[in-house]
Formats: structure tokens, sequence, C-alpha cells
């Protein structure tokens, strides 16, 4: 499976990184890395990632906007919405745009890795 991380957040980043490793995954390849969603759609061009964890608070484009792109983009593509946004409503909007998931911040190492691992039976 390749992955696409999208975090406005270096540490977050590196954290969905290195929990990939863990012994309950599939192999999984990180295919890039971006920092807003303006970024992540021309890196989801290149790379054609089955997955993506993609934050919703970012600057240039927000993960609502970017969700809708990657999806008519690409519609089996399969999205982990990662965010410190408490705001219901801005997740559901996410999940009709065609998100498969949502995760909120702050989360633990096995709360991520179930998240992954319900995103990759879909």
């Amino acid at each position: 499976m390749k992955l696409m991380i999208v975090d406005d957040s270096n540490i977050i980043r590196s954290r969905i990184s290195r929990i990939l490793s863990d012994p309950k995954l599939p192999p999984i390849e990180i295919v890039g890395t971006a920092a807003n969603g303006t970024e992540a759609i021309q890196l989801f061009k290149s790379t054609r990632p089955e997955m993506i964890t993609l934050d919703l608070t970012m600057p240039e484009m927000d993960g609502v906007e970017c969700t809708t792109l990657l999806v008519d983009e690409d519609p089996e593509v399969r999205i982990l919405i990662v965010s410190a946004l408490s705001d219901k409503a801005t997740a559901i909007q996410a999940l009709k745009n065609g998100a498969s998931g949502f995760l909120y911040k702050p989360f633990t190492d096995e709360e991520l890795v179930n998240a992954l691992l319900e995103l990759i039976k879909e």
C-alpha cells in the first residue's frame, strides 16, 4: 500500500511515519508528505497513493476542499482525516466529500494503527 501524509505539523507527519512500522500493519510505503492541501494535490498526481492521512486545518487549502479534489481525481482513494478540530460539522462535511474515516488529535499509536487497519480493509 502507498500512503501520503498531509499535515501542516512536522511533528504529526513524523509521528505517523514512525507508527507505520507497527507489526500489526502490513507493509506501507510513504510516497510523500505535504504541509498543505495545495502541495497534497500536486504530490497526489505524481505518486498516486491508495491511502492518505489528511489534516483538516492547514494553510492555503483546507482538508475539506482537498478531500473533494482528491476524490474527484481518484474516487477509489482512501482518506483518513486526522485533525484536532473538534467541530463535528467540518468532519462530517469531509466524510460527505469522500473521506473514509476520522481520527481526532491527540491520538494514541494504537488508535492510529486501528484507523489505518480499517482504511486498508475498505
